[in-house]
């Protein structure tokens, strides 16, 4: 990304001369990530078939390659909500020397400092300001999101019918519902928790057991089915079972489980949130919980070169740009030399329109942003200092791509088919859909020729819908240049088992991970 700055774009004579622009780049050193254990908390082991198969790669990077794979299995299989994957990513930051902020409180930044902060436990800001910055000087961002399509706990979810007790939830986001069904289901989220002084906090949980299903129709009562597809309604078809009504009352009656026509939830759920919590029922004050599938991420295909994941969408990158960020940055000296701020940007709510408070439409990082400039200023800035800094900066908003379907191969356009091996995908749309121009286009496929990395690029049939990412809003917010583009997959927005590359997670990874060298 430092090379980027470079390319001086107010100035129209280097988009002339390429060939002396690119001869400002320097070749970044070997990406170089410290080997984990293999499929480490996923319960599999890797084939002796070599997974990662890209001749570019020599033994250590594929090593590499692996370690960065399960670290996004872990990862993964830590996040089943956004609260917990910018949990997750707080750890991660912490343990990599990073220092949390409060927005609520002042700022003493210095340069070489690493610093985050998070935003309602569902978004996340993370920065390494270089040694050599000086005030008006560029950011170089990534973007991503934290949310995928899920059920969520309505706000009075208890109902029963037919003997059995319902968990009554609202749709969030575009997901195919029907692949919710007859899946082992179960809840996490985040609660809030009366202590015994009267204070409340916030606590995650998690209940890693499957707690609930929503069956299908037998065909037996439903004959047609295959051959008029099955179209579920959403209200009154799309709701879990929690038990039957007689497991509640032969049971001993307490009066912990004692239920109320009243209550807004039942109370053995709220028992087993309690009991995972380690707190009583009467203390939990408050919850935003979302149905989650229990089965965890794991590698898949006849030479594990496939994940198999829910919430690959957009996890995926979002772990991409929290790897690259804290690899870019690893040690004092990789930010020496570097006259630039590093960024990442995690929102929340982007599979809904981004209009919230942890929202990418919430100028959180422009915010932020501003916030940083006054503080390495060590007085009050001027909105010229700001205006020059964003002039100079440049955001990959990075989000998942449609990978071509073997089935339904007419669903792309001919010429723009992203494949699952060939590349990073980069999105056009000239109705702005995506924010990627000519000149932001061209500028992250000359960075990844400098580093060997190949791209793709994807148009949406003009017969169809496009789709949009969180790209056109954070450009249009202060005018930042940006680039929308992601690692092609299969199945998005199904429940479980989006489908990507493996490999190419290690190759996303280090393309951003250039974007900050």
């Amino acid at each position: 990304m430092a090379a980027i700055a470079r390319f001086h774009l107010l100035q129209p004579s280097p988009l002339l001369q390429p060939s002396a622009i690119l001869s400002k780049f320097h070749r970044a050193s070997p990406f170089f990530i410290s080997s984990t254990n293999i499929n480490r908390g996923c319960g599999r082991t890797l084939s002796t078939i070599p997974p990662f198969r890209c001749n570019s790669e020599n033994g250590s990077s594929t090593e590499s390659s692996r370690s960065i794979v399960n670290d996004l299995l872990d990862y993964l299989n830590e996040s089943w909500t956004q609260f917990h994957a910018t949990a997750e990513a707080k750890r991660q930051l912490l343990d990599a020397g990073f220092h949390l902020l409060n927005e609520n409180e002042e700022w003493d930044l210095k340069p070489g400092g690493r610093y985050f902060f998070t935003r309602n436990m569902s978004s996340l800001v993370a920065f390494a300001i270089g040694e050599k910055y000086s005030i008006g000087n560029g950011f170089h961002v990534i973007a991503a999101h934290t949310d995928s399509p899920c059920l969520k706990l309505k706000p009075k979810s208890a109902s029963s019918k037919s003997g059995y007790l319902l968990v009554n939830v609202q749709t969030y986001g575009g997901g195919l519902w029907h692949t919710w069904f007859d899946r082992d289901l179960s809840v996490a989220g985040r609660v809030i928790v009366r202590a015994e002084d009267g204070s409340f906090s916030h606590k995650l949980v998690k209940i890693k057991r499957p707690l609930l299903r929503v069956p299908t129709l037998a065909i037996h009562l439903n004959r047609t089915v295959n051959t008029d597809g099955f179209k579920p309604n959403l209200e009154t078809q799309l709701i879990p079972l929690l038990a039957t009504e007689t497991d509640k009352t032969s049971s001993e009656p307490n009066e912990k489980s004692s239920a109320s026509s009243k209550d807004p939830h039942h109370q053995l759920l709220m028992q087993i949130l309690s009991d995972e919590l380690g707190c009583e029922v009467k203390d939990i004050a408050s919850m935003e919980l979302n149905v989650c599938d229990t089965q965890p991420s794991c590698l898949g295909g006849a030479n594990d070169e496939f994940i198999f994941s829910g919430r690959l969408d957009n996890l995926a990158s979002s772990f991409c740009a929290l790897r690259a960020l804290v690899d870019a940055c690893a040690s004092p000296e990789d930010l020496a030399d570097e006259h630039a701020i590093r960024m990442i940007a995690l929102f929340d709510n982007e599979e809904v329109g981004s209009d919230s408070y942890q929202g990418a439409s919430a100028p959180t990082m422009f915010e932020a942003m501003r916030r940083i400039i006054s503080c390495l200023g060590q007085q009050s800035v001027g909105e010229c200092g700001f205006a020059r800094a964003i002039r100079h900066s440049f955001l990959v908003s990075a989000d998942m791509a449609h990978g071509v379907h073997p089935s339904f191969v007419d669903k792309h356009d001919e010429n723009h088919r992203p494949m699952l091996q060939k590349g990073l995908v980069i999105k056009h749309n000239a109705n702005q859909r995506y924010a990627t121009s000519g000149v932001t286009s061209f500028l992250f496929k000359e960075v990844a020729k400098i580093h060997n990395l190949p791209t793709q690029e994807f148009v949406v049939r003009n017969d169809m819908g496009c789709g949009s990412t969180i790209g056109p809003i954070l450009a249009s917010g202060v005018g930042i240049r940006t680039v929308d583009c992601g690692i092609a997959q299969l199945s998005m927005h199904r429940l479980a088992f989006e489908v990507h590359q493996s490999y190419r997670v290690s190759r996303s990874v280090k393309l951003r991970a250039s974007k900050h060298s």
